[in-house]
């Protein structure tokens, strides 16, 4: 395919490599690929431009593939400078026509232009991963507001900001939130996180998590991935949490919880899972262990107080690929990993294939759902409806070939009744 459509995109050559990894990805993602034949007859997006801003994986290319099988005219840029996978990139643009606008560690103007050429498309439907390309059309934008008729939000930090504006009246078009969703926050969330960080940790550090202190901050449905994945593999766990519920949680399923500042004091391995700044302070990073490792997989690179340990450091080096040494004026050497970017996208490939082929059956269906739906709805953001939930979960079941029960019909009328006893 000639590439005559607007990209930007690290070698284009990279292209066919992209696309064995992206038919190789596919085949672990059935419902999203159901959901493609579906649209590709009925193409429920046509004629609306959708701008995407999303982590430039295999996974996601198969989404915007199924996006522009429904008609939609589709646009791509990352939603992080350092989770692009050059070769899916290539591929999109030579392959599958579709515009990218994403380089792996590309710098910070590169990144914000990127962001800018996916708002240049002029979106009806905005699809964000961390509420960028939604916080520049609320700034600096304004003017293309009207434009937008919905849009779609996936991780936890991007519902926050979204929540935010909502609360303060500034919302300026619906928007779903893809990451509450239960096929979404309950697998992708807590085993996709917890594997994928797992894996970017010792594919950037090869070291042995067994007989590790392994200290997880925040114990949300990542934290909690995150923790079990530890676990599994031989480290002592420790969780840190500001929310007395999840604490006491953590405590119940078998984990130390203390406060950070104890924590800093023996961990070896730190992982931020919070979606909140400076989770590790400059506090903590005084009192941390000659050779501790700090990795993040929130959203942004603010959980660790980056600049804080720079001003600490005499000395900085490469010590591995996506691992940089902190020599402190004591002596002791701290490990950032991934420039406390998501280490999971950073340092490896991010979520497996078969969870996000259930976040990503979320964001075509809500797609779908705000475009049938636009004249009802408000500037809220909304939940994902419970019937398409339902709906993936017993999608992603046929495809496993996993069957469960139904209920009688003297059963359902048991539970909708109040005058049977016992």
């Amino acid at each position: 395919m000639a590439t005559t459509i607007k990209h930007d995109v690290k070698d284009i050559a990279l292209a066919p490599e992209g696309v064995r990894r992206i038919e190789w990805a596919d085949r672990q993602m059935p419902v999203l690929a159901a959901i493609r034949e579906r649209f590709e007859r009925e193409q429920p997006l046509a004629g609306y431009r959708v701008s995407a801003c999303l982590h430039v994986t295999t996974e996601t290319a198969n989404l915007m593939r199924t996006l522009k099988a429904g008609g939609a005219e589709v646009v791509l840029c990352a939603s992080n400078p350092l989770s692009t996978q050059d070769d899916v990139a290539a591929a999109l643009v030579e392959e599958y026509g579709i515009g990218t606008f994403a380089i792996k560690g590309e710098d910070h103007d590169t990144y914000y232009a990127h962001l800018e050429a996916a708002i240049d498309h002029r979106p009806h439907v905005t699809m964000d991963d961390g509420a960028d390309v939604i916080g520049i059309l609320h700034s600096a934008r304004r003017e293309q507001l009207g434009d937008v008729i919905a849009g779609t939000e996936e991780t936890t930090t991007g519902v926050i900001r979204l929540r935010a504006l909502e609360r303060d009246g500034k919302l300026g078009f619906p928007v779903v939130a893809v990451n509450e969703a239960r096929t979404k926050h309950l697998f992708d969330n807590r085993y996709g996180t917890g594997q994928s960080t797992i894996d970017g940790i010792i594919r950037s550090t090869n070291v042995l998590l067994a007989g590790r202190s392994f200290v997880v901050a925040g114990y949300g449905w990542c934290g909690r991935g995150v923790a079990m994945r530890a676990k599994g593999l031989g480290a002592h766990v420790i969780v840190t949490e500001v929310d007395a519920m999840k604490a006491l949680e953590a405590v119940m399923d078998g984990f130390q919880v203390m406060p950070m500042a104890k924590a800093a004091e023996v961990g070896d391995i730190f992982v931020t899972a919070t979606g909140d700044k400076h989770v590790i302070a400059r506090e903590h990073i005084e009192r941390l262990k000659d050779g501790a490792i700090l990795a993040n997989t929130g959203h942004f690179n603010v959980e660790i107080d980056i600049p804080a340990l720079r001003s600490l450091a005499t000395e900085t080096r490469e010590a591995r690929a996506f691992v940089e040494e902190f020599t402190l004026s004591d002596g002791r050497q701290v490990y950032l990993l991934a420039e406390g970017r998501l280490v999971n996208l950073a340092a490896a490939e991010g979520h497996p294939a078969q969870v996000m082929d259930m976040s990503f059956a979320n964001q075509a269906f809500a797609a779908e759902f705000v475009i049938k739906n636009a004249a009802s709805l408000e500037r809220k953001v909304y939940d994902v409806p419970t019937e398409i939930d339902d709906e993936i979960a017993r999608l992603k079941l046929a495809t496993m070939g996993v069957a469960i029960d139904e209920l009688t019909e003297e059963q359902a009328t048991y539970l909708a009744s109040w005058d049977e006893g016992t």
